[in-house]
């Protein structure tokens, strides 16, 4: 087996341009099947972020309704956003609509994210929620 030790990726034929090879002969592109952002989010109390990439903060802003507000922004709203959440019967919104009637879910600057029992459909602070996005940055 050989090791290659480089500091940076650049493509050959376009510096944004690097594809890996994967299963028979597919190809990937490598920016677009990275994690472009992701949290590890305790919800609990004093909210607190566990771990993280590319996330500047987290608005409390209710019982198990989060704002996540990137370092550094997706190019538009339209990306792929992964949610899941500890804890028995709880389950993380996950999708294009809204937390509330009024708010806005997905923009190129935040996710809102909301967790509930689905039984019950109330809200709840959770203390294991993460997200992870994948998309492109502006």
């Amino acid at each position: 087996m050989s090791t290659l030790n480089v500091d940076a990726l650049v493509g050959n034929t376009s510096a944004n341009a690097i594809t890996v090879r994967g299963e028979g002969s597919a190809t990937t592109s490598l920016q677009q099947g990275l994690a472009k952002a992701w949290i590890d989010l305790d919800g609990t109390g004093t909210i607190s972020i566990s771990d993280s990439l590319n996330i500047g903060g987290v608005t409390d802003n209710n019982t198990g309704d989060f704002t996540l507000a990137y370092t550094n922004n997706m190019s538009s709203a339209n990306y792929c956003c992964q949610s899941s959440c500890g804890g028995a019967g709880q389950v993380i919104i996950s999708s294009r609509g809204s937390v509330t009637d009024s708010a806005t879910y997905m923009t190129s600057s935040t996710h809102r994210l909301g967790v509930r029992l689905p039984h019950t459909d109330a809200w709840v602070d959770n203390d294991l929620n993460c997200v992870a996005n994948i998309g492109d940055l502006a």
